[in-house]
């Protein structure tokens, strides 16, 4: 790289030179020559005599200003700059692109021969010269002329428009009333199988439902459509907001960078986020479909109709959605297993990327190149934030708040600032201090005391907020800090604490606060930081015994896992640090473990995780060295000695019990235990044979996979047969491959990297599709740190000589699956110094592309 990039500053945000009201776009699709027409009229915000327009990789053909050729004009780098033009005038400029040779996947692009496009965040700048920035907001019509062999021509809004040209074209023409972003915008044209449905909305306007999915794939879209239909009933339900248009689709592509994204009227959706039916998609699979097509509908809203001013804004858009997502499966289904799988992402990646050099606040102040704050931060912590809010407010507060947010800023691209603004005014609170929260970045820490008096019956909390190292806030957070106290005989003692919010949520305002509840009969055991109301770190001194107390009755299942999580720790690292020869589970935690079974919780899905182990991201957070191989190994052996304590149990169950094979959520909790006890299960001496041979020759792809992962996990003579047998039987169907090739990386066998390796040349694998790419590279280095942190780097080696493809094939790829090398600090001087290694050798690529380039640079300096 010549030339280091420079990095933009929220501080020196500019509004638009320009207004553009409407945008006219043409499309004469060709894989190699495809003609933009845009013809769209600016008016200056200020006296000057030029406009500069962002544009990238374009061939210009032509260019009008006010009807007239016009030569006034400079290519840059990064767009054009017009002069001599009046304060306002209509512009009409045709560009010539080769979507056939657009493998970032940004712009418009082909994926298996159909085009498509994805424009989040900047890749508009792609398909023509424009303002490519989420303040200028504008109607677009939009005409796509295309083959008759591509008999879908899409794009966003309603059709208005459609007919032949000549005998081996056609067109159709699209208007969408709704004003909105570049990023937003769509084109999709191919040739698929449809499936077609309806929705009926509250006022009893007939919407239109289109799903789109690769020819022969039908059969895997009803699960997306059902999803699709449930998240516009329930968003009219919770948020009484309604859907706008006449028509919704949603086009599943197998070559697509993101999961989705929420194009007014037209999503755009990975493949793998669509499509399921039972013989292919896990439970996992069909919980995560509904959630990411809830997740993209309800931006229909909170990112469409109100949008970001501006890049740094992101949470604006993300964190609100990602929290409406986690709601809306919350209500559909188990509350506590949702919160748990938001947790677990919190503690397994947004701790780590906090800790790490790539921190940054859920609105950054600063980025080169804006692909790389797609991040668990923006999204994630951006979601607690905005629960945090819902704590404080309640949900009558909030809703009250959305409904003045969306009163005052329809149609609008706005601010992190406006959104806190509108629940504080329209609940009277002020939320000023709350704000830190948009600016602070690293995990700030909770330090709990508590003091009983038996005298006068008085139980003390006290509380001490600290900072992350870094953090660039010092200021006392605003801190929801929700607590149950559990008596003796495993009771909630009711508080009638005066100030306490949603009666159980205590106000941390300052550094050091101390709260005094009266009438406290006997020394409670608390539950703190309850179902993760703040996202910090919590330090308390928790003895054995009132962890086991809190995992047996603690009325928040959410409490009765963390109660778990935390014993399992406080396992770990005794097995870490010991010097003993052999080591012994307590009988705390064996005693707690062996009650969860005698006393099953009505949600067997609940149990699967209460005897689950953490996994080695989420336990190395609690180390400023990680240990890698001596937590591996601890890991390993508390598994172990946990398959020993419970195998009667495990026995027991998994071969008296049985589901029907169906979806509804009592077959999905006991397939979720049925896997987990046969996981233990192989690590015993209770022979699972039949049972690993009966469970891969399911027909229903949970059951399967759940058979195949035991297998690998303990080593079982089985397991290569049944790894070539899945291979032989699924390598039609690439999606369930990416399954098949994520096991093999998470192998934790010594010849894992020799496997890896081997699989670039297998049939299904194809490295510019990032599907591909992350479920083999991404699962090995995410997954799998037993081989990845092998001692002699040969797993970061593997990581980084793909990566070196990648920065010319697919950047936004590249950047996606470098993390795990960027944190290499926190690890042994062997092993910082051969990812630094591997770091420094990217550094050194000539043509290094900004996605990298940010990330390396921080990581190193």
């Amino acid at each position: 790289m010549t030339q280091k990039p420079q990095a933009k500053l929220l501080a020196d945000y500019q509004p638009p030179s320009h207004q553009v009201e409407h945008l006219d776009l043409t499309f004469h699709l060709s894989p190699k020559q495809t003609r933009v027409i845009a013809k769209y009229s600016l008016c200056a915000n200020s006296e000057q005599s030029y406009v500069e327009l962002d544009g990238i990789d374009l061939k210009l053909i032509s260019l009008k200003v006010n009807g007239q050729p016009h030569a006034q004009y400079t290519l840059l780098v990064d767009g054009i700059r017009i002069d001599s033009v009046p304060a306002s005038f209509d512009l009409e400029i045709e560009t010539e692109i080769a979507p056939e040779l657009n493998t970032s996947l940004e712009g418009l692009y082909l994926s298996d021969g159909a085009y498509c496009t994805q424009c989040e965040a900047e890749g508009f700048r792609k398909i023509t010269y424009f303002f490519d920035r989420p303040d200028v907001l504008a109607t677009y019509r939009v005409t796509v002329i295309g083959s008759k062999d591509f008999p879908f021509l899409l794009s966003n809004g309603n059709q208005v428009d459609s007919g032949t040209i000549g005998d081996d074209k056609h067109f159709v023409t699209w208007e969408d009333p709704f004003k909105k972003p570049s990023y937003l915008f769509a084109l999709v044209a191919g040739d698929f199988d449809k499936l077609e449905d309806k929705f009926v909305t509250k006022s009893g306007k007939e919407v239109k439902l289109q799903l789109f999915v690769d020819k022969g794939n039908l059969s895997k879209a009803p699960h997306a459509m059902t999803s699709l239909q449930k998240s516009m009933k329930w968003d009219e339900e919770r948020f009484n907001l309604e859907y706008d248009l006449d028509i919704y689709m949603i086009v599943a592509v197998d070559f697509f960078n993101m999961g989705a994204m929420e194009n007014k009227g037209l999503n755009v959706f990975n493949s793998a986020c669509v499509l399921a039916n039972q013989e292919t998609a896990t439970d996992r699979d069909y919980h995560v479909i509904e959630s990411i097509v809830g997740h993209e509908y309800f931006h229909n809203w909170t990112g469409n109709r109100v949008t970001c001013r501006d890049w740094f804004q992101l949470s604006l858009k993300e964190g609100l959605t990602v929290f409406r997502d986690q709601e809306f499966s919350s209500d559909l289904g188990s509350r506590a297993l949702n919160r748990i799988d938001a947790v677990n992402a919190m503690r397994t990646h947004q701790f780590a990327e906090d800790a790490g050099p790539m921190a940054h606040p859920i609105r950054p102040e600063k980025v080169i190149e804006m692909n790389n704050f797609y991040t668990v931060t923006v999204y994630n912590k951006g979601a607690e934030v905005i629960r945090m809010m819902h704590t404080l407010l309640g949900e009558q507060g909030f809703q009250q708040g959305m409904s003045l947010y969306f009163e005052r800023h329809d149609g609008q691209a706005v601010t992190c600032d406006d959104f806190v603004n509108a629940m504080a005014d329209a609940t009277n609170t002020n939320l000023n201090q709350f704000k830190l929260w948009y600016q602070q970045f690293g995990t700030p820490t909770l330090n709990v005391s508590t003091k009983f008096q038996p005298e006068s019956k008085t139980y003390e909390i006290e509380l001490t907020q600290t900072h992350a190292k870094n953090d660039p806030v010092t200021a006392p957070l605003h801190i929801p800090v929700a607590i149950e106290l559990l008596d003796g005989q495993g009771q909630a003692i009711e508080l009638s604490k005066a100030d306490l919010k949603q009666g159980r949520v205590l106000e941390l305002t300052q550094a050091n606060q101390t709260f005094i509840f009266e009438n406290i009969e006997a020394e409670p055991i608390p539950v703190l930081l309850e179902d993760f109301s703040a996202p910090c770190l919590l330090k308390y001194d928790y003895s054995l015994s009132q962890l086991s107390h809190i995992a047996k009755y603690a009325s928040s299942y959410y409490a009765r896992w963390e109660a778990m999580q935390i014993l399992f720790t406080h396992q770990i690292r005794s097995y870490v640090e010991s010097t003993e020869p052999t080591q012994s589970m307590t009988e705390e935690l064996a005693s707690v473990l062996v009650s969860m079974f005698e006393n099953k919780p009505a949600d067997l899905a609940i149990l699967a995780e209460y005897i689950s182990v953490p996994n080695f991201d989420t336990l190395s957070g609690g180390y400023d060295v990680v240990p890698v191989d001596a937590l591996c190994n601890a890991i390993a052996l508390l598994e172990q000695q946990v398959a020993q304590l419970l195998e009667k149990h495990l026995v027991a169950f998994y071969t008296s019990t049985h589901d029907s094979g169906g979806l509804s959520s009592k077959d999905v909790a006991i397939r979720a235990l049925k896997n987990k006890c046969l996981y233990y299960l192989a690590l015993t001496q209770f022979d699972v044979t039949s049972h690993l041979i009966e469970q891969a020759s399911s027909t229903n792809m949970t059951t399967k996979l759940g058979a195949l992962k035991s297998a690998l996990n303990a080593q079982h003579t089985l397991s290569t047969k049944l790894m070539e047998e899945f291979d032989a039987q699924w390598s039609h169907d690439l999606l369930v491959m990416d399954k098949w090739f994520a096991l093999q990386a998470t192998n934790q066998s010594d010849k894992c990297i020799d496997v890896v390796l081997s699989l670039y040349s297998h049939p299904c694998f194809d490295k510019s599709n990032p599907n591909r790419v992350r479920s083999l590279v991404g699962s090995f280095a995410r997954s799998n740190p037993k081989q990845f942190h092998r001692a002699d780097g040969r797993g970061y080696e593997l990581l980084a000589d793909l990566i070196v493809e990648l920065n010319e094939l697919n950047p936004q790829n590249a950047s996606r699956i470098i993390t795990p090398l960027l944190s290499y600090k926190r690890f042994d001087q062997n092993r910082q110094d051969k990812m630094r290694t591997q770091l420094e050798r990217l550094a050194a690529i000539s043509d290094l592309s900004d996605d990298l380039f940010e990330k390396i640079d921080r990581a190193l300096n």
